[in-house]
């Protein structure tokens, strides 16, 4: 049974990785994807949507695949359903980020165990927002 990585982990995650590439996210502001991208580029994060259907979003431009992004990516945000997520994690694997984190209600097994046997930090379950809140901010989840 696959457990989550540690605070310390996660602060550590979270203040070292600095490009989120972020699957799924919405161009419309009232989904989760939006609020949450938004406000970690408002903490100082680098964005990079990926969304097949998108252009831009939040003044960042989309890609249709994790593959078609051509700059490093520190941590890869993934709000996809969860029998969708192991294909991302494989196709993470060669950008080789710090990490793979799934948002709160996200959890697969297997593509927890593919991210580890390819070394990769793995997070489930968890909303990276108010993970950084709680840790690094101020409380505030604005």
């Amino acid at each position: 049974m696959y457990t989550n990585p540690s605070d310390e982990k996660i602060k550590e995650l979270l203040t070292r990785c600095k490009t989120i590439a972020v699957v799924g996210l919405s161009d419309k502001p009232h989904r989760d994807s939006y609020k949450v991208a938004a406000y970690m580029q408002s903490q100082g994060y680098r964005i990079i949507p990926v969304h097949p259907r998108v252009k831009e979003v939040l003044g960042e431009k989309a890609y249709k695949t994790l593959s078609d992004i051509p700059d490093k990516v520190d941590l890869v945000n993934v709000f996809r359903k969860s029998e969708e997520t192991p294909p991302v994690v494989r196709e993470a694997i060669p950008l080789k980020p710090a990490a793979v984190w799934l948002q709160l209600g996200i959890i697969n097994d297997e593509a927890a165990q593919i991210a580890s046997d390819a070394g990769l930090e793995f997070i489930q379950d968890r909303c990276i927002k108010v993970e950084h809140a709680r840790l690094l901010g101020n409380g505030k989840q604005e």
